[in-house]
């Protein structure tokens, strides 16, 4: 168990910057979700805290120690990858051992942290099996339980269920989020996906651009996005953004409205024409598009009638819902 800080931490290719300089102090035990789109750099900026990349200024620490110039080995780490990464030829107890033996411990030891692990992930009936002979699920808790075993004072997860179809991810980012929490590891887990991130993490590191937008619990980020780029990211549907002006600036601006917050009304002060509804069940997802050609969504109970097709309707929300944006992106204070 360790706390893991990360103090101005950047990295450059080159001339070219990748990592703008992230900041954060993780507590023992707490569950980070870094989270944003592809070329984000939340995959680099988890493989320099594995010591996989070299830090080109800041600095990493595991438990109050820097760590900068140590290798992964020395790092105290364990990671999980997307692709799994078993040794195809070796049965999934020895998988599961192979870094303990490599680090020679006492065989009567591994059988026994792979016998807890094993346990713990229900791998008991398939520890003789070989990979191939698992579902992608199973494989993955392999993956697991060999980062288990080792006792490691961090876990790092490198998109961890990217290769599993959308029913396994939604059980295996369950299993994952109560066996951190049961185990009580600090844990670093990357991910494109921001409705793992929402349900998963304690904290989110908001990824743009190399740059960390922001950072905070996963429902006070929802709430109040600190950015354009947050706001439309997280969220699904996406926030709705329409041109508009403020009081007292002298530049127009951006208002972003959620989904969940327009309603569709006959008296409308801002009127869409419907392009089309999708139907999902609990609820109806109705997209718009405005005179200007900003492209609307609204969220609505399926218990409402479904609006045509083409009809022009009017939009309201209310003002306290509203977040406004500037040119830049950044949130304005109202």
């Amino acid at each position: 168990m360790a706390t893991l800080t990360l103090n101005n931490v950047k990295k450059s290719f080159g001339k070219t910057d990748v990592i703008h300089g992230v900041s954060i102090d993780v507590d023992d035990g707490e569950f980070i979700v870094i989270v944003g789109p592809s070329g984000c750099g939340k995959s680099t900026l988890l493989r320099m805290v594995a010591g996989l990349e070299t830090i080109t200024d800041g600095e990493v620490q595991i438990g109050g120690r820097r760590v900068n110039e140590e290798e992964p080995m020395a790092r105290d780490i364990a990671m999980v990858f997307q692709n799994y990464a078993l040794y195809p030829h070796m049965s999934v107890f020895d998988n599961m051992a192979y870094g303990l033996k490599i680090a020679k411990v006492e065989k009567s030891e591994i059988a026994d942290r792979v016998a807890q692990a094993a346990k713990l992930l229900q791998l008991e009936p398939y520890l003789q099996r070989k990979p191939r002979e698992l579902s992608g699920g199973q494989r993955q808790r392999v993956a697991m339980g060999r980062a288990i075993v080792r006792k490691p004072a961090v876990f790092l997860f490198d998109e961890p269920l990217s290769n599993l179809d959308a029913k396994l991810r939604v059980q295996m980012r369950l299993e994952i989020r109560a066996l951190q929490r049961e185990l009580g590891v600090t844990s670093l887990y990357v991910t494109h996906d921001q409705v793992e991130a929402m349900t998963m993490a304690d904290r989110m590191i908001v990824m743009n651009g190399g740059v960390a937008d922001q950072i905070g619990k996963p429902l006070e980020v929802y709430a109040n996005p600190a950015t354009e780029f947050v706001a439309g990211f997280i969220g699904s549907p996406p926030t709705n953004f329409i041109p508009g002006t403020l009081l007292g600036r002298s530049s127009d601006i951006k208002i972003g409205i959620r989904p969940e917050h327009v309603t569709i009304s006959e008296n409308g002060s801002l009127k869409a024409r419907v392009t089309y509804c999708e139907a999902l069940g609990a609820e109806t997802l109705v997209h718009l598009i405005s005179a200007d050609r900003s492209k609307i969504t609204v969220r609505q109970d399926a218990v409402l009638p479904l609006p045509v097709e083409g009809a022009e309707v009017g939009l309201n929300w209310a003002q306290a819902n509203e977040m406004n944006f500037d040119q830049a992106g950044n949130r304005l204070a109202v």
